[in-house]
């Protein structure tokens, strides 16, 4: 075997056709091909997956179950792997004290710098660390804003315990948490609250003292709702939830912490100084302008500190992330903007010969931005690893040494090797994206003509300044303009000032239960077709009820905890990861099992069953290009792009008058060729009277804009100005303009 190589055959993974291939170590390769053709099966499903599970098993069993799961591949042969890296889109999320500078570690390096040669001296660098006592403002604990609990918002005066009185999620009728309260023999509970005593309120909401006011002894078990919501919402050092900070948004009020001005230390970190400048200002810089700040820091004593945080401050900046500012908030970044400061740590990093995989790296970045992420690429692999991107932008591809372009189509048809070689290589070839590659996209010269207009009034969210812009209604406006412009901003004042429908690429499925089935609404019909056809009631062929597997309870796994060893889910045995018992599976539609109607794509199944609600409830689905989706595949499998399209066919099935849509980078996993079907779905957006807004970066997509408005000229205090508002043919002068060849 060649040592050079990464060895791979006989994958099966999902879609992918026994496929053998030889990927060379030490290089730069970008695998491409269509939406959904397997390229993220082979990538993240085979390569990453069996590396990451041959690192995990190197360590002993109770370290194992606290690192990430790996479920291995199915292939005959993975070999010529190094210990993985994978650098991929999903956001970093984190709980309240998560922030840019805590998960880079420039904090760390800030907090050192401020120990040692800050004014006056006090000591360790906890002391600077709003995460540990010594540091933090003992007004917010460290959070920087300060969170008053609306306890009138916990309750309806009008209604009893037992009328569902307490409005906290959780206490639902016939719940824990409502029978636990209404069952309380010295609450009234079937009185509205509004007829209680004050003392029977306040016990209900604080306890202790309070229920001893009323004559009876507290509980050892009883908490009032105050600290119950306290103890479950506010104090926990765990990643906040979209369900718990919706929960947190609903029952408190924040604002600045008034003691700490949202510095989140005590007075005597606050007070430090270094350079005439505290750390909280620092904090507050944009990590262009603090780079400049920490390098005038000459003193010999902290040289090292200073030389390792410029350092990594120069490399955010490289990769466009020159306007975040320490402080931001992790939950706030983008999925792009999370991909690039995951990055930023391995930059320092002087481990060689690792394997580092990325999943579009592009994302969120302007055409101008590129060639700093492509460099990066470039300067990972120069220091010996071994870098794999999966990718549609051609100026990535451009950089690479190797192409592997997965195809010819998605799903079924896809999951062959179709393409192995360089990019000159590619751009002779006879494959969707040679063609895609040499396919011109024309600029829009004739622009559809506005209904009328809405207007964003006096934005002034984060970097804006004090933008006033009108959006032409029943027309295609794209916002354009360079990471950091101010897009996001003007978007999100746009849904704020006009209740606009944000179409975004979260999940759509919670659960592995959750299918384009179930999705659609026609697992009813399907039911129904077999349940005339065998004389069975329908509820024999729901997986979730009487039809479902009783050994794997309609899953198709069986999941085995294995305590303090990392848990194992297996193909059920019983019904061989079919999910129905073997009656249901005794009866046919169209020559077809319930079990085969859950494996065929979206197109297949529109051709295949004649029922016309069936092609109904598939037609949008189709219609935004996700005709190779299996009808059970998990929703929870989705990527963030196929996630954002089946919330469009959710919009074109159901938009019952004209509305205004916000869409943010589309395009995200699309390929080249891919693109043509988004630009469908979104005409049939305003076929139907609606109104489209995107925020995107594809040069294909702003050619055919109706209507533009770029924001810059840069990123952070730099942008947040409203360059060009117009036609895309007549744009001039900006980033966006020479991108597109205009200048």
């Amino acid at each position: 075997m060649n040592e050079r190589m990464i060895r791979i055959r006989g994958a099966r993974s999902n879609n992918l056709k026994s496929v053998d291939l030889e990927v060379p170590r030490g290089s730069l390769t970008v695998f491409a091909g269509p939406s959904g053709s397997g390229k993220s099966s082979l990538v993240f499903d085979t390569i990453a997956a069996e590396a990451g599970h041959q690192v995990s098993e190197t360590y002993p069993p109770f370290l194992r179950n606290r690192m990430p799961k790996w479920t291995r591949p199915e292939a005959d042969e993975i070999a010529g792997l190094s210990p993985v890296v994978v650098i991929d889109q999903r956001r970093l999320g984190g709980n309240a004290r998560s922030t840019v500078g805590t998960v880079t570690d420039t904090w760390t390096y800030l907090r050192l710098l401020y120990s040692r040669v800050g004014e006056p001296l006090i000591g360790e660098s906890t002391r600077f660390s709003f995460n540990d006592p010594g540091g933090m403002c003992p007004t917010c604990s460290g959070l920087g804003d300060a969170v008053e609990i609306d306890v009138a918002a916990f309750l309806d005066p009008g209604r009893s315990l037992k009328e569902g009185a307490i409005l906290l999620p959780g206490f639902g009728d016939g719940g824990y948490w409502f029978d636990k309260y209404t069952g309380v023999e010295w609450l009234p509970a079937d009185a509205p609250l509004r007829e209680w005593t004050e003392d029977e309120r306040l016990a209900l909401l604080y306890g202790g003292e309070h229920i001893a006011r009323l004559g009876v002894r507290p509980p050892k078990d009883y908490e009032g709702l105050v600290p119950w919501f306290e103890r479950i919402y506010l104090h926990t050092s765990d990643s906040i939830s979209d369900t718990k900070q919706k929960a947190i948004d609903r029952f408190t009020r924040s604002g600045v912490c008034p003691e700490c001005g949202g510095d989140r230390l005590n007075a005597d970190a606050r007070a430090v100084t270094v350079h005439g400048r505290t750390i909280g200002e620092m904090a507050r810089m944009e990590v262009a302008e603090l780079a400049d700040v920490v390098a005038g820091v000459d003193d010999t004593a902290v040289a090292p500190v200073v030389a390792a945080l410029v350092e990594r401050l120069r490399a955010m900046d490289a990769i466009g992330l020159g306007y975040l500012h320490l402080g931001r908030a992790t939950a706030s970044l983008s999925g792009g903007e999370s991909q690039r400061v995951k990055t930023v740590k391995h930059l320092g990093s002087s481990l060689v010969e690792m394997l580092y995989i990325f999943d579009e790296p592009t994302v969120g970045l302007h055409p101008h931005d590129v060639e700093a992420m492509t460099g990066l690429l470039e300067r990972l692999r120069d220091k010996g690893n071994t870098v794999l991107v999966v990718e549609h932008d051609p100026a990535v591809m451009a950089v690479a040494d190797q192409i592997v372009e997965i195809g010819p189509d998605g799903g079924a048809a896809g999951g062959r090797v179709v393409f192995q070689g360089t990019f000159d290589g590619l751009r002779a070839a006879d494959t969707p994206t040679a063609l895609a590659l040499a396919k011109p996209t024309p600029t829009v010269t004739a622009p559809r003509e506005a209904a009328g207009a809405i207007t964003i009034e006096r934005a002034d969210r984060n970097n804006l300044r004090d933008v006033t812009v009108d959006v032409p209604t029943g027309v295609l406006t794209v916002l354009t303009g360079v990471a950091g412009s101010g897009k996001s901003s003007l978007a999100a004042a746009l849904v704020e000032q006009h209740a606009a429908i944000v179409v975004d690429q979260r999940p759509v499925g919670a659960n592995r239960r959750s299918t384009p089935l179930t999705y659609a609404g026609i697992a009813a019909p399907v039911r129904r077709l077999f349940a005339k056809a065998s004389g069975l009631s329908a509820k024999y062929f729901s997986a979730n009820s009487e039809g479902g597997c009783p050994e794997c309870k309609g899953l198709g796994v069986v999941y085995t905890d294995l305590a303090f060893m990392e848990g194992h889910e297996s193909v059920c045995e019983a019904c061989g990861g079919r999910r129905f018992t073997d009656e249901a599976l005794r009866h046919r539609v169209e020559g077809l099992t319930i079990a085969d109607v859950a494996d065929l794509t979206i197109a297949e199944a529109m051709r295949r069953l004649a029922d016309p609600s069936i092609r109904k409830g598939l037609r949008h689905l189709d219609r935004v290009g996700l005709g190779y989706l299996r009808l059970g595949q998990p929703l929870s499998t989705l990527s963030g792009g196929e996630c954002q399209r089946v919330k469009i066919a959710r919009e074109l099935r159901e938009a019952a008058e004209p509305s205004v849509y916000v869409l943010d980078e589309p395009t995200t996993g699309l390929h080249l060729r891919d693109v043509d079907t988004l630009m469908d779905v979104l005409s049939q957006l305003l076929e139907a009277g609606h109104t489209v807004v995107v925020i995107e970066h594809h040069l294909d997509v702003i050619r055919r804009a109706d209507w533009v408005v770029d924001l810059g000229p840069g990123a952070g205090r730099h942008g947040g100005r409203v360059l060009y508002e117009g036609p895309v043919a007549a744009m001039r002068g900006t980033a966006t303009a020479r991108a597109l060849g205009q200048d």
